[in-house]
């Protein structure tokens, strides 16, 4: 049975209020089916709410809001008294408290930001904080004003994202990687709690499979052996299922303020219409049943964790929305008509996250700060679906080093000294950080070390040296074939030499770790039978299947803030990784994408994008030093802007750093506001919040010499979280026809009811996009011609912030952590991997001729108008001339009127 993913279709809401109660009324778009979900406004600080799980239709949720306003109405009075609209809504973000009453938080305004297969990705544009009790029994407090400008400062605005049908929260490799076995029940033989509460159906064949009707009505769907039964059994279960419905419905719609208790009004489905529910149940035992599958999602990636605690173990699953926070980038590489979308998503960790100098290293359960899963993703759209397309991804991670270290920021100097603050001799805290990266991604392991080696005055080498040390003495324990295999790369010294070419240098790392890890990549059986044959796909070393290829292991870059030089290393990654996506679906004639290409052009936009909203997140300013500046190109007027984003960064981290983490611990759970307790603003520091084995509480402490958990060994090479994907890890499981609402990915992604206007649609925001990446005077349209000086000049021109706006690039030092300084050594020696693996070097003999000059700023004329100013002929002279003569002659006449 064909396993597809789980659809929230309450994708529309409307907030109703009364005295004493707030109703959420979600919808689907089409506005057919109907949930409610009630708020009690009486209690001063409980969270009281009520959803009794039932599907309404149009006309039923009509009756029932019309009974609750006639009910609320005094019988003298204020006219305008009853049931009102408050607000408009597509979804709850969750419910939180501070020091008075509970707060929900809607989500009111949201965009497209990119779309994978038939799943639309949104990015938040706005939201609402409601205010639940009612003002008679409201209590004030001093300190809830302060506590609430707090958690708003973390802008839920800026870069949250949430789908409805896809989980963001994981790879793509583990959205379509199938369970492992059919079960609904956990490991302690239970089902699972989510499962209890949804709107959830045991796994089981679809002869034995229970289902509800759209109209909330249950009907058991029968063998063909039971559709023999007499009639009078099926009426006496048609009205036993219509007498239990109207009693769920008028026990839930009960209330202590309203007079309704002797209420019969309510209109209930008649018979008609359930007989005809009963034939659409028959006929769709006719249509092809498929498995819905809702997993359960990473927590680790999961910002509205402590936002959904009040409210997430109550309601039906379709009211929990998972969001991330990040960085989402789309573009569309058009080869020649054809689509292909080229997706960079960034997940930001919540755990130990904060901001720059307040956040360094690792806290005692391997949480590192500044942590990052990358994800690029390239789909072919000429195939909708997933499954029955061809779909690529890669997986990096970025995190800070795994050491307990810090920067003392009470003296204000550009670079604080960076010190050891806790002795680890059994690097504990790296072993758990490296375990969770073996069950995310499986093995092996590359670690792509930027700190700096050796320096005049030891400052970043501290950490090098400390790191490789850890990194050494986890391997011993592991067998060479799943050991952490360790990369250092002295990024800024070489960038300092004079002819340096650090790009290439990351290209020959970037081709030797796609070859031990692989990639992700699902293509239909047939074209995966070839690619097995092909001998530079057979080179990569991901797990091959029938239908493709799983990358297994991941590469995890840093360096010391993990943002400018760890973002070059990254692309240097994508880029080659790009290459092979595109080679596999039959786009590319070889695995090599030249730099001065439209669509190397796109992709450095989208992780240039990246690195500048992760720096904006984590540092308080952009990248400083750019990709561009570590080819060599990047143009002088650069200097100034790299200036201000210095000093940009710098007043972030001295002023403002201070507030935006104690709003990150608010927002996130880390601290929870309590009565007679020390507010959080007076606490001298958040160690204690942040490393809970410090207080005293239990922590998982791992032996010495495994590090590691057995149930993660066990799956190696592979990914644990993927190989034990399975319905008791999942929150909910159900078996439906094709046709359902909850697993119809294609009336969810085309809306064949829906009017839509061309120039709204995003799919044609994306195609005009991508033209402004060819140079006007191009006569070559493909993504992959290289485009030479004469058609970039004008290009390069812009790029002068002062004059187009446009962010620029840099290669000169800053005076933070991620600046350079003066070496005594030339060595630079990739330790720890042997990476001549075979690969020709030749794809980068190119970038040698990547260098700024007075040629490339100003053209000649042939090359940009493909014409040439030269000294005029002799027959030309003689046409001249004519001319002058004729008009020297119309002068001297004088009887010639002009």
């Amino acid at each position: 049975m064909e396993e597809v993913p789980l659809i929230t279709w309450t994708q529309k809401l409307v907030l109703y209020e009364t005295k004493a109660r707030y109703y959420v009324v979600g919808s689907n778009k089409a506005e057919t089916r109907f949930r409610v979900l009630k708020i009690d406004r009486t209690e001063p600080r409980e969270l009281s709410l009520h959803d009794d799980k039932v599907e309404y239709s149009r006309t039923e949720i009509r009756s029932v809001l019309s009974m609750i306003d006639g009910g609320n109405k005094p019988k003298k009075g204020n006219i305008y008294a009853g049931l009102s609209k408050n607000i408009s809504a597509f979804g709850i973000a969750g419910f939180v408290r501070f020091m008075e009453g509970y707060y929900m938080i809607l989500i009111t305004k949201r965009k497209k930001a990119a779309v994978i297969g038939p799943h639309t990705l949104y990015k938040i544009e706005d939201t609402s904080m409601i205010y639940i009790p009612n003002d008679a029994v409201r209590v004030v407090h001093q300190d809830e004003s302060r506590y609430l400008k707090m958690f708003q400062n973390v802008d839920l605005s800026s870069n949250f994202y949430f789908s409805y049908s896809y989980d963001l929260t994981h790879t793509l490799q583990f959205n379509m990687a199938p369970l492992s076995h059919h079960s609904t029940k956990t490991a302690s033989g239970e089902p699972h709690p989510q499962q209890a509460q949804a709107r959830t159906r045991d796994y089981l064949p679809s002869e034995l499979e229970p289902d509800i009707a759209p109209n909330s009505t249950l009907i058991t769907k029968s063998t063909p052996q039971e559709d023999s039964k007499s009639s009078k059994e099926e009426e006496q279960a048609e009205a036993r299922t219509k007498t239990s419905h109207k009693n769920e419905v008028l026990f839930n719609l009960k209330e202590q303020e309203l007079a309704i208790s002797d209420v019969t009004s309510i209109r209930i489905t008649p018979t008609s219409a359930l007989d005809a529910s009963v034939q659409r149940e028959r006929e769709s035992k006719r249509v092809r049943q498929v498995c819905g599958v809702k997993s359960a999602p990473n927590r680790k990636f999961v910002w509205n964790n402590h936002l959904l605690q009040p409210f997430e173990n109550k309601v039906h699953s379709d009211w929990i929305l998972y969001i991330i926070h990040g960085f989402i980038g789309q573009s569309n590489v058009c080869v020649y008509g054809k689509s292909v979308y080229l997706t960079v998503l960034g997940r930001r960790s919540n755990q130990f996250a904060g901001t720059r100098f307040l956040k360094r290293g690792t806290n005692l359960e391997g949480y590192v700060a500044n942590e990052v899963e990358t994800e690029q993703i390239v789909q072919d759209t000429s195939v909708t679906f997933l499954n029955h397309g061809k779909v690529s991804s890669f997986v990096q991670h970025r995190g800070s080093v795994p050491l307990f270290w810090s920067q003392d920021i009470a003296k204000m100097v550009p670079k604080p000294p960076i010190s050891l603050d806790q002795r680890d001799p059994y690097s504990s805290a790296a072993g758990m950080h490296f375990d969770q990266l073996l069950c995310r991604h499986g093995a092996p392991l590359i670690v792509l070390n930027l700190v700096k080696t050796k320096e005049n005055k030891r400052h970043e080498s501290i950490l090098s040296e400390g790191f490789y040390s850890t990194v050494e003495y986890l391997n011993q324990f592991l067998p060479k074939q799943h050991g952490i295999q360790y990369i250092r790369f002295d990024m800024a010294r070489v960038n300092k030499r004079k002819g340096a070419d650090v790009m290439s240098r990351l290209d020959r790392i970037a081709r030797y770790c796609m070859k031990q890890t692989g990639l992700f990549l699902s293509v239909q059986t047939s074209q995966a039978s070839y690619l097995l044959k092909d001998p530079e796909m057979k080179s990569l070393l991901g797990q091959w299947g029938p239908t493709g290829c799983r990358q297994t292991g991941a590469v995890r870059t840093n360096c010391v803030d993990c943002l400018d030089r760890t973002n070059t290393a990254q692309f240097a990654l994508g880029r080659s990784a790009l290459a092979y996506q595109l080679y596999a679906m039959g786009v590319l004639q070889s695995t090599h994408l030249d730099f001065d290409t439209d669509c190397v052009k796109m992709l450095e936009e989208l992780y240039e994008d990246h690195g500048d909203t992760l720096a904006l997140q984590y540092g308080g300013s952009q990248l400083v030093h750019r990709i561009k500046g570590y080819r060599k190109i990047a143009p002088w007027t650069s200097h100034s802007r790299d200036i201000m984003q210095t000093l940009s960064r710098y007043y972030s981290n001295a002023f403002s750093d201070v507030e935006k983490q104690q709003a990150f611990n608010l927002f996130l759970g880390v601290f929870l506001p309590r009565e007679g307790e020390p507010n959080l603003w007076d606490l001298p520091t958040d160690y204690y919040l942040h490393n809970k084995p410090a207080m005293g509480r239990a922590a998982n402490k791992h032996n010495y010499c495994q590090w590691w958990k057995s149930d993660v060994w066990n799956c190696l090479p592979l990914p644990q979280e993927e190989a034990t994907k399975s319905p008791s890890t999942s929150v909910e499981v159900q078996t439906l026809p094709q046709t359902d609402e909850h697993v119809n990915s294609f009336y969810e992604y085309y809306r064949p009811a829906e009017l839509t206007s061309f120039d709204e649609m995003y799919q044609l925001y994306l195609s005009q996009v991508s033209w402004k990446h060819i140079p006007k005077n191009a006569t070559d349209f493909s993504p992959f011609c290289v485009r030479h000086s004469a058609e970039q000049g004008s290009d390069r021109a812009q790029s002068n912030p002062n004059v187009s706006g446009k962010d620029s690039t840099s290669s000169v030092a800053s005076f933070g952590s991620e600046g350079s300084s003066e070496s005594s050594d030339d060595s630079d020696g990739e330790g720890g991997a042997h990476l001549s693996d075979g690969s020709s070097d030749s794809e980068s003999d190119g970038d040698q001729q990547n260098y700024m000059s007075f040629r490339d700023l100003l053209p000649s004329m042939k090359e940009v108008y493909n014409t040439e100013i030269v000294d005029p002929g002799s027959r030309d002279q003689n046409i001249y001339q004519r001319y002058v003569d004729i008009g020297r002659g119309h002068i001297s006449r004088p009887d010639i009127s002009p």
